[in-house]
């Protein structure tokens, strides 16, 4: 299974491609970020992020999509920058007709080291252990993309042994 993490923000979106191989072993096909020019109309900046979701799911061809959730902050107007491009990367991947699942930070620190209260320098690390890298992926939004992929298989294998009757 092919999985397309994302990371969603106005600026910087982070995407990772990861495979769950028939062994269960997990690779990264790829990852980065879409960045978008802070002096471009935000509608502009929305549907460039629109358009290079589209084609990284028409190289790539994944299977299921992942998304980490909004986690509100104080700066209401950074939180509906990022809301409206999370709505923009729901609606790439609902036209791509992908499967979408929906991950708090919380969800993703708990599938990726065991612990939901976990520092974003241990995620980081435990995502290049579990993937098999040489160096801890850049830039932040790329890793933060990469472990919403890995919180995703690994939330899907436990809903695969749930269903299974043994």
């Amino acid at each position: 299974m092919l999985v397309l993490g994302i990371d969603p923000g106005t600026a910087t979106t982070g995407y990772g491609l990861v495979r769950e191989t028939p062994q269960g072993s997990l690779s990264v096909v790829e990852y980065g970020v879409i960045s978008t020019p802070a002096g471009m109309s935000p509608e502009k900046r929305l549907l460039l992020l629109y358009d290079r979701i589209m084609e990284i799911m028409l190289l790539h061809r994944p299977d299921e999509g992942a998304v980490e959730k909004l986690f509100f902050s104080r700066n209401v107007t950074t939180a509906i920058a990022v809301g409206q491009a999370r709505g923009v990367v729901l609606l790439a991947l609902a036209k791509h007709g992908l499967e979408v699942a929906e991950y708090t930070p919380l969800e993703v620190k708990q599938a990726v080291t065991g612990y939901g209260g976990a520092g974003k320098m241990q995620v980081q690390q435990l995502v290049q252990a579990i993937l098999d890298l040489d160096e801890i992926p850049k830039p932040d939004d790329a890793a933060d993309a990469l472990a919403v992929a890995v919180c995703h298989l690994q939330s899907y294998r436990m809903r695969s042994l749930l269903k299974s009757p043994d």
